[in-house]
């Protein structure tokens, strides 16, 4: 059975599962954050707002195939373990980085790159969806029951903290380089970055322990067989299925809209110089991964559905107050919105993998938090970047802002009618 008792073997288990939560957010965060450079570089640049909108619509295409990985890694970290699943998602996500950064341009090689390109995004989104439930799983079944919260704010820390390097790299990049470079060869840098992310993690993760909670339910032999209790179990937990499927929408629609995309909406959309946009988001998410910690904690002790009811009911308030203050034309007012917002943000994310993972018993939770989430995110997150530009440029900018504030309040309702889970028992 795993000892996750020991002080170094819960650091290095830490360490390991948050490496590889960082890689995949690096990934998304990088692809958004260098659209407007590499989109003129692998797709046809006489039209640049058309290059950006299949940049964007490339990215969107990465969240069809995460069901597919849904079911793949599901059901591989529910019949071989958490760590095999782990590890088998890093190591597809890094290929995905390397073949971005290798894909060629248009002037190269016309539309291969192009091609090169999506079913790199493809990969990704097959790794990331797999990721995301074993990392869930993994962190609530490792944690103290006491302080499942506090350890599954780690997921997003690491996330933001990914986010945060790799808007420090577009930072960086965006100032000892002119644009005719970034759009040249430039931004293929974070994703060679990425590549080597991987290999680390993939390195840490060899050596992180089972669960606990995996490692009886095999005692028992009462994991999912090769022909089909695990659908029955899923269709028995169907209820949870939905909950997991509005709620992670209603997460994922702010956090790639503030988080992931909102440089991008800055540069492109405001007209913010890159240097101020990023600058912006490094503060904005800065704040994000201080405020983790203590509301995950909060989360522990107020329960998992007063946490999120206060993130539901804040978004829905302030979404619009928020967009208007950062259209101000100030830097600062950008960042004010940016930090207020991932503030907000960090009273749902500290605590969401543990109540994803306190909805389902041992034998599916995997499953049970991979295929609802990843047709969530294909119908919610995918489409956030592309509808936050597209509204953006057609003058709507208001209709994505209301969009925003109905998906939280409906996360909200959700979280109203379902039982608190924050003392549930996840070994049985």
């Amino acid at each position: 059975m795993a000892d996750i008792t020991n002080r170094a073997t819960r650091r290095s288990t830490l360490i390991g599962i948050n490496v590889g939560m960082a890689l995949e957010t690096f990934d998304f965060t990088a692809y958004a954050i260098f659209a407007p450079f590499f989109a003129r570089s692998i797709f046809n640049p006489a039209d640049p707002t058309a290059a950006l909108l299949a940049t964007m619509a490339v990215f969107g295409a990465a969240f069809l195939v995460r069901p597919f990985g849904a079911v793949a890694f599901g059901w591989l970290a529910d019949r071989k373990g958490r760590k095999f699943a782990l590890i088998s998602a890093v190591i597809c996500a890094s290929c995905g980085l390397l073949l971005v950064g290798l894909a060629p341009s248009y002037q190269t090689a016309g539309l291969t790159g192009a091609c090169v390109l999506l079913f790199a995004r493809l990969l990704q989104g097959v790794a990331h969806t797999g990721e995301v439930a074993a990392a869930y799983t993994y962190i609530a079944e490792t944690a103290p029951s006491r302080s499942r919260g506090l350890w599954a704010s780690s997921l997003y820390a690491s996330s933001l903290i990914a986010v945060v390097i790799a808007n420090i790299v577009g930072l960086i990049l965006s100032s000892v380089m002119n644009q005719s470079q970034l759009t040249s060869w430039g931004w293929r840098i974070p994703f060679f970055i990425g590549a080597c992310l991987g290999l680390l993690s993939l390195v840490l993760r060899r050596n992180m322990v089972e669960t606990e909670a995996f490692m009886r339910q095999a005692a028992r032999g009462v994991m999912p067989q090769k022909k089909n209790p695990m659908w029955r179990e899923l269709w028995n937990n169907k209820a949870a299925g939905a909950r997991v499927f509005l709620l992670a929408g209603s997460n994922a629609v702010f956090f790639y809209a503030w988080a992931i995309s909102g440089p991008s909406w800055g540069i492109s959309i405001l007209k913010l110089s890159p240097t101020h946009a990023l600058w912006s988001a490094i503060i904005a998410q800065l704040v994000c991964v201080i405020a983790l910690p203590f509301l995950g904690a909060l989360s522990d002790r107020i329960g998992r559905r007063a946490s999120y009811c206060i993130y539901g009911v804040a978004v829905a308030a302030l979404s619009f107050p928020l967009h208007h203050l950062a259209q101000g034309g100030g830097t600062w007012q950008f960042a004010l919105a940016m930090s207020i917002a991932l503030f907000i943000f960090a009273f749902n994310g500290s605590m969401f993998p543990a109540l994803l993972a306190e909805l389902f018993p041992a034998g599916i939770r995997a499953s049970g938090v991979a295929l609802p989430y990843s047709l969530s995110a294909m119908v919610f997150a995918g489409t956030a970047p592309f509808l936050q530009q597209w509204l953006g440029q057609q003058g709507l900018g208001n209709v994505f802002v209301m969009y925003t504030a109905a998906m939280a309040l409906l996360g909200a309702v959700v979280m109203i009618f379902t039982k608190e889970t924050s003392r549930v028992d996840l070994t049985d």
